[in-house]
């Protein structure tokens, strides 16, 4: 039997994480908290509710696709919560960034944007699959879908999920920005696995960021935001000029909801990073024989466990450390033995609620295949949230030695 304070816990990939971050890769809280210059004098901002408002007698005012216009006209085009929000992400993300109303309307609206010749995806999230299939399905010119390992054209859309939903498993960026830039195509990073400040897509090649921010940008499991960033403000004004016409917009809760969340993300990512790290490789210890037991958990229960941390340098000289400078993902999965013990686990357990979703403060646990169908019914995805990692461990160990009894 093995115990889980011998001395091999941190291997030279957690240095990152366990160590204070460096400057570069770290989240300013006083950006966080002072970067959307408010007006007026409220410490939290009110909520807007207004659709409209009250016109200049000199008609528009200039810069109405801005990020902080001087004065609002109409809350599809702007409205000040959430012209604060993106002041706010765009400082964090390194760009120029502009939310929606899910994270599937961003992914909409980016595939408007970019009108792709042909898209290049392997995996991830089903959403963005069905997302794709609805935009394809809207377009008079065929627009096909590729692999990833295909060859690219002049013209191709790269989407690229990276850590991959739902495993948590790491991609080269660089390496795909090389390929689809020497045909002079574009990449696009899903990056809501990896929200600042653990990677920042941007450094490596990248020409666009998509985040899901329901998860960790949000945090607490109570709005639904999509967010893009770009490079410039003149690919933003595009963006802002499609969403205007779509109506994707966020709504004024979500976006006062969002502001809130954003003010502590410095606090709950760093945590949550570290504590999904430490459970993750905790848990691929335990990935021994029936018969044997790791720190209290049987043998023979869990066969695999997918995370950043846990990959081999590939032919190619990447590992994920390197491109992960902040630290790891908090979500990744596990593969159990039986389908009897990958549909019992999310409800043998006190701390993790069963649910979908990720990024919250709350620790979620899922069979994946019940929310997509295409993935092994074995596995189960965790997303850790900010509780304590010694609560989460005893959780699991318990309910992992439940189920192994047919409880």
């Amino acid at each position: 039997m093995l115990s889980s304070n011998e001395s091999f816990f941190t291997p030279i990939y957690m240095v990152n994480i366990m160590n204070p971050q460096s400057p570069v890769c770290q989240l300013s809280g006083t950006q966080l908290v002072h970067g959307d210059h408010g007006p007026g004098d409220e410490v939290a901002p009110s909520i807007s509710v207004t659709s409209t408002f009250r016109a200049e007698p000199n008609g528009q005012p200039e810069w109405l696709g801005a990020r902080n216009p001087d004065k609002h006209v109409y809350s599809r085009y702007s409205q000040s919560v959430t012209s604060r929000v993106e002041q706010i992400l765009s400082k964090v993300n390194q760009g120029h960034a502009i939310t929606y109303a899910s994270g599937l309307a961003a992914a909409f609206s980016a595939l408007v944007y970019f009108k792709p010749k042909r898209i290049a995806i392997s995996g991830g999230y089903m959403g963005c699959h069905g997302t794709i299939s609805i935009y394809i399905k809207g377009r008079f010119a065929d627009t096909p879908m590729i692999s990833l390992d295909d060859e690219f054209q002049e013209g191709d859309l790269c989407w690229l999920e990276t850590p991959l939903n739902p495993i948590g498993e790491s991609r080269n960026i660089k390496y795909y920005a090389d390929k689809i830039h020497a045909v002079g195509g574009k990449l696009l990073i899903d990056s809501t696995f990896g929200p600042p400040p653990l990677q920042y897509p941007f450094k490596w090649g990248a020409d666009c960021i998509f985040h899901s921010g329901t998860k960790y940008f949000g945090g607490h499991s109570d709005l639904l935001c999509g967010i893009i960033i770009v490079k410039t403000e003149a690919e933003r004004e595009q963006l802002w000029h499609d969403r205007a016409y779509m109506g994707n917009m966020m709504g004024s809760l979500e976006s006062w909801l969002l502001l809130r969340s954003l003010r502590t993300m410095h606090l709950r990512i760093p945590r949550q990073s570290a504590s999904g790290t430490e459970i993750a490789q905790w848990l691929s210890r335990a990935v021994v024989p029936e018969g044997q037991e790791y720190d209290g958990i049987p043998g023979g229960v869990i066969t695999k466990v997918w995370h950043s941390s846990l990959q081999e340098t590939d032919a190619n000289g990447f590992h994920p450390s390197v491109q992960m400078e902040g630290g790891f993902n908090a979500c990744f999965s596990i593969l159990l033995s039986k389908k009897d013990y990958a549909e019992k686990l999310p409800h043998s357990l006190e701390y993790f609620v069963p649910a979908t979703s990720l990024g919250g403060v709350e620790s979620l646990v899922e069979q994946r295949f019940r929310a997509d169908p295409k993935e092994n019914p074995l596995l189960v995805r965790l997303s850790i949230g900010v509780e304590e990692v010694a609560d989460l461990k005893d959780d699991l160990r318990k309910a992992l030695v439940e189920i192994s009894k047919g409880n």
